[in-house]
């Protein structure tokens, strides 16, 4: 049994170390839910990585942080928790409310990994001593930076980049890309930026050997990802449409896809990724983590959750020092000439926070304690 004596919730506000520009539009700078589990001596954290706004999910830090305080976190604290895995259950009357569940439910994978006294790879089911990392790279303000971008991160080791794309930002970029480097893997996503009136133009992307185009239609969508595939050589990578199991089932069945990227807050939480990833292996589907402008806490959970056996290509877990001037973990993640993450032994997630830091980046701050257990 897992003792949970308090939940204590914080906002920080970290500036990002470059501006990160999508299809959704810029982002100079995050507003981050933590959460830290305190059960008898032992602390255990996990991150919500919903958005300022309600562009890639319907949730916001502000939704989850609501609902933790009002819903989840109340439920956690009166359930008997015994593992990680039993947060589905706890949580499962509220309905929606994903990124928010995998806050809590992710801190309690760690929090069980401590009891265990084992890494959290290992708990998860993990195998792999070091992970293939990639690097998505926003639209820059001109091709030109874009291409001394790419450059850089070549330099650094990364096994593959993307391109994040949208209407008059893809064919043009994607032929000077191609055009330098011809052999490099290369990849696109689109964040639903298209339509079906973008068919033939979408088609016309084959010519560029890309390893994927991720989530080009309706960020719910199927049945014109379905349509779309037949039209095309180059695999489709479904993101938003997977919100569990039975989504990533349909979407294979459909051939709506012919890879899934997963993100443990999109899908809510370490049980349902971990679900994910088994349908998808069943099927000879391969996966991969993508990434949401995490601190190193969400960092060290995408690395724990990408060494499980089916996370075979490239993910977007890359190192810290692309996303932060200064993280909140130490060490921060680094990342080999190789391209190549080494999966941490030590307990639990296996970086420690630097409490200093994540203190005096704290706007916002509110604790929930377990009822107090009276004997009779």
């Amino acid at each position: 049994m897992l003792n949970i004596d308090a939940i204590h919730m914080r906002e920080i506000n970290m500036p990002l170390a470059h501006p990160f520009e999508t299809s959704f539009g810029v982002t100079t700078g995050r507003r981050i839910l933590l959460i830290e589990l305190e059960s008898e001596s032992l602390t255990a954290w996990g991150e919500c990585v919903a958005g300022e706004h309600p562009y890639f999910s319907d949730e916001t830090i502000d939704t989850a942080w609501l609902m933790i305080e009002n819903e989840l976190g109340p439920s956690l604290l009166d359930a008997n928790v015994e593992r990680g895995g039993s947060c589905p259950d706890i949580f499962r009357q509220v309905r929606g409310h994903r990124m928010a569940k995998a806050a809590l439910e992710n801190a309690v994978w760690d929090l069980e990994a401590q009891v265990e006294n084992v890494p959290l790879a290992e708990l998860l089911g993990g195998i792999r001593t070091v992970i293939p990392c990639g690097v998505s790279i926003g639209i820059q303000p001109s091709p030109a930076q874009l291409m001394k971008k790419i450059a850089t991160e070549l330099a650094a080791g990364y096994q593959r980049i993307k391109l994040k794309c949208k209407p008059g930002w893809d064919i043009k970029i994607f032929e000077a890309v191609r055009n330098r480097w011809p052999d490099i893997t290369l990849s696109c996503d689109a964040n639903s930026a298209y339509r079906m009136k973008d068919l033939d133009h979408i088609a016309s992307w084959d010519q560029f050997n890309l390893l994927m185009i991720e989530q080009p239609l309706w960020y719910d969508d199927f049945y014109f990802h379905s349509m779309l595939q037949k039209r095309l050589t180059t695999d489709i990578c479904l993101d938003e449409s997977i919100r569990n199991r039975r989504d990533a089932l349909a979407a294979i069945d459909m051939e709506s896809c012919r890879i899934i990227n997963i993100k443990v807050g999109r899908v809510g939480g370490f049980s349902e990724a971990i679900a994910v990833h088994n349908a998808a292996e069943e099927r000879g589907i391969p996966v991969w983590c993508g990434g949401m402008l995490e601190t190193g806490i969400g960092r060290s959970h995408n690395i724990a959750l990408s060494s499980l056996p089916n996370f075979s290509l490239p993910g977007d877990v890359s190192a810290s020092s692309r996303y932060w001037a200064e993280d909140i973990i130490e060490p921060a993640v680094t990342v080999s000439d190789k391209g190549e993450i080494v999966v941490p032994t030590a307990v639990g997630r296996g970086f420690e926070v630097q409490r200093d830091r994540i203190e005096a980046l704290t706007v916002r701050r509110q604790t929930l304690h377990a009822k107090a257990h009276v004997t009779v």
